[in-house]
């Protein structure tokens, strides 16, 4: 820790910060506009010079030093990023009238902060087109900056690398100015004329390149002259598609002079600290527009519940911790089966934590993650199954320099390319038990004298070099481990689950054990779930039953996560806010329960911010409960078969579920997803249709794997997925 002084303000500050990162921990403002939080500066801008101890520094690189004096402004840096600041509008278009950056373009504000009110410079413009890159995203070249805020947000957040700067083959500045122009606005402008951006291979569109651009230059297709900036009102809600429940904000306004029903026009987010994923930014269409008011089938399902004909309530865990507490009072009252498969097996695998652990919850949460030297991925098909967990563990690898291993039976070239950093061990589908046997002989201290019949060669056993392995991990402190899905749901997840736990309590390692769904901690906290149906009928509260209280095709229209107020749990263990960004016209659960005389839980006033040091001021943290964990000992078999040929069960990335494939924009075909390792040991094309079970599918090859998935989100094909794999023989069907 240190102590410096910015414009007559003492702050403190850990070793290796930043000066333009404790400004904004102090609410000092620098501009800049090539930085983004918690990526590497890329010194494009020169913006946030400031004067630390009499010297011109760049705010963004320059690291602090106890008793440093820094002043952000002054009538000399004023001069110099006015300078810059004319320089950036040489050439630049006249289009801020029909610009969708208009009215939050950063150009804008820091031309008009900075009184630019002439260029004094000229230089011959060259033709740049628009370029497609991606389905969502276009880019105007005439319109970049070249800050390469886009390169590095994909770099070093999303770990993707998919874009990269590019020869402008444009007139350079003339030499002579060199001498008489400032010399920061000079680099700047010589820069600019050098380059341009490119999409250098696809990506998996997160849209966080076009989140992050300060101009107009990468803009949402659908949105173009659709709207400007400051006639959307801002709805500051959650991530409803899968558990990172990230902030978002719904922008909205009346569809037209015509029809005054609010519409969303896109989805934003606070690029600075919470990244979001596909699902998030394009999946916001999924809500039923005519749903209305049928109240002769409401009361038919109020008097089968009062007569007890209907015994079960089915349900999933895209849904509000309000609308859970409520079908917990159903239960308690009218004594109904509460059956959610999912959430069910996360309920069992958490208990089986807890009590190993002394621990009611998992302790990490994503910060760790982002703060961790030394991370461990095992059951998760990261990138597929939470992204969002996937851009934390790649921040952590490239801005905190962390280690990690990542185990999977599929292997995904994107994350092995996130760092050198990074081990990955593809492993047989049997071994799951052994991975958390590694961890925990190699870590643990004063472990149960009965785990030493157990101990053998794991290294040997998952074909993983043990000296890569220590090397990886030598000397490393903040050690977090991530738990995915493919234990929750294997056939061993009870010993799984008490393993997790043995980690937790007898090794450094935190651990944090993904929820598979939106919200399935918090359906896991207020629900208790059965395991079987009861003898009578079931209500499917968004899923299929006698009767249905669902967004579609349904006895009785329910809204969707756009139209309610509420609160999700997510993988931080946060309770956050749900806000209703759209009207809606139907009936939602709580009216079922106020016809049933069932308590209706209160909405809470929460906030949804961080603040400009990356603080997390959403909602709040549940904490985990503490006791003495078990030690008592258990027999641990592995009761996994040995797969020669398996299919795996996942969605493709940004696909989370039946409600984001209703999204216009995200909505897709099932496909069994290939790698050209796997297409060729069944000699399969793009294209072949082949038979798994009794559905047909057609192959579609996926460059970024080894081996094959197959998406689950549509529940009108069943492919007989007991756990995450399944044993198949294939062959294309002649057509």
């Amino acid at each position: 820790m240190g102590k410096i002084t910015i414009n007559g303000q003492i702050c403190e500050f850990v070793d290796g910060e930043s000066i333009l990162k404790i400004a904004r921990k102090n609410d000092i403002f620098i501009p800049a506009i090539c930085y983004v939080s918690c990526c590497s500066p890329t010194l494009a801008c020169r913006l946030c010079m400031v004067e630390a101890d009499g010297k011109i520094v760049y705010s963004c690189n320059a690291k602090a030093k106890d008793g440093q004096n820094v002043i952000t402004n002054s009538p000399e840096l004023h001069v110099a990023r006015k300078e810059i600041m004319k320089t950036y509008l040489i050439n630049h278009p006249l289009e801020c009238g029909v610009c969708d950056q208009s009215g939050e373009c950063e150009l804008q504000n820091y031309t008009l902060m900075l009184g630019v009110d002439e260029v004094n410079y000229a230089i011959k413009e060259t033709h740049k087109p628009i370029k497609n890159f991606s389905e969502f995203i276009d880019y105007d070249p005439s319109l970049c900056i070249v800050c390469e805020r886009c390169i590095t947000v994909c770099k070093d957040r999303i770990g993707e690398n998919a874009l990269k700067t590019t020869p402008r083959n444009a007139d350079m500045p003339p030499k002579e100015l060199k001498e008489s122009m400032q010399k920061d606005a000079y680099a700047v402008w010589n820069k600019f004329q050098k380059s341009l951006i490119e999409q250098d291979k696809s990506c998996s569109n997160c849209g966080e390149c076009e989140a992050v651009c300060p101009v107009g230059a990468l803009g949402i297709k659908y949105f173009t002259y659709s709207s400007n900036a400051w006639e959307l009102k801002k709805i500051a809600s959650s991530n409803p598609h899968s558990s990172d429940c990230e902030l978002i904000y719904y922008e909205v306004k009346q569809k037209s002079i015509e029809d005054s029903d609010l519409k969303i026009y896109r989805v934003t987010n606070d690029y600075e600290f919470g990244e979001i994923n596909k699902a998030a930014r394009f999946g916001f269409d999924f809500h039923n527009e005519n749903a209305h008011k049928n109240e002769s089938k409401f009361n038919k399902i109020i008097n089968l519940i009062k007569n007890n004909e209907i015994k079960n309530i089915k349900f999933n865990s895209f849904i509000t911790n309000e609308d859970t507490q409520i079908l917990s009072n159903l239960k308690e009252k009218f004594g109904l089966n509460l059956i959610n498969d999912e959430a069910l097996k996360y309920q069992n695998f958490l208990k089986n934590f807890e009590k190993y652990s002394g621990k009611t919850l998992f302790s990490a949460n994503s910060q760790n993650i982002k703060n961790a030297d030394f991370i461990v991925v095992a059951g998760s098909f990261l990138r597929h199954d939470n992204p969002n967990l996937s851009y934390k563990l790649n921040n952590a690898l490239k801005i905190n320099k962390a280690n990690a291993i990542y185990f999977h039976t599929i292997k995904d070239s994107v994350v092995e390319s996130f760092s050198k950093n990074l081990l990955f061990c593809k492993h047989d589908p049997k071994f799951d038990i052994e991975i958390l046997l590694l961890i925990l002989f190699k870590f643990g201290k004063n472990l149960p004298s009965w785990l030493e019949k157990y101990k053998i060669n794991y290294f040997e056993t998952l074909n993983l070099d043990e000296s890569e392995f220590d090397k990886l991990a030598l000397d490393k402190k903040e050690l977090v481990l991530i738990i995915g899905e493919d234990f929750i749901f294997s056939k061993n997840a009870e010993n799984l689950a008490k393993l997790t736990g043995m980690i937790e309590a007898f090794t450094p390692f935190k651990t944090l054990i993904i929820p598979p769904r939106t919200n399935s901690l918090g359906v896991v906290l207020n629900c208790k779930l059965d395991d079987v149906f009861q003898s009578g009928k079931t209500l499917g509260y968004n899923e299929n039953g006698d009767f249905k209280f669902g967004i579609f095709n349904s006895d009785l229209d329910a809204p969707a996560l756009t139209q309610q107020n509420g609160s999700f749990t997510n993988y931080d263990k946060r309770v956050v806010p749900v806000k209703k960004a759209l009207n809606y016209k139907g009936y939602y659960l709580s009216d079922l329960a106020k016809a049933l005389s069932i308590e209706v839980p209160k909405i809470a006033n929460l906030d949804n911010f961080y603040k400009n040091s990356g603080e997390n001021c959403r909602g709040f943290e549940i904490k985990p409960k503490i006791s003495s964990p078990k030690t008592d000992e258990f027999k641990i078999a592995n009761l996994n078969k040995n797969l020669e040929n398996f299919i795996y069960k996942a969605n493709q990335i940004g696909t989370f579920s039946k409600f984001t494939n209703t999204c216009k924009f995200l909505k897709s075909e099932i496909f069994l997803y290939a790698g050209a390792d796997f297409m060729q040991k069944f000699d399969l094309k793009e294209g072949d249709l082949v038979q798994i079970d009794n559905e047909k599918v057609k192959v579609k090859k996926d460059d970024e794997i080894e081996g094959a998935y197959l998406p689950f989100y549509d529940e009108n094909l069943e492919f007989g997925f007991k756990t995450r794999y399944k044993e198949i023989e294939l062959k294309a069907i002649k057509c």
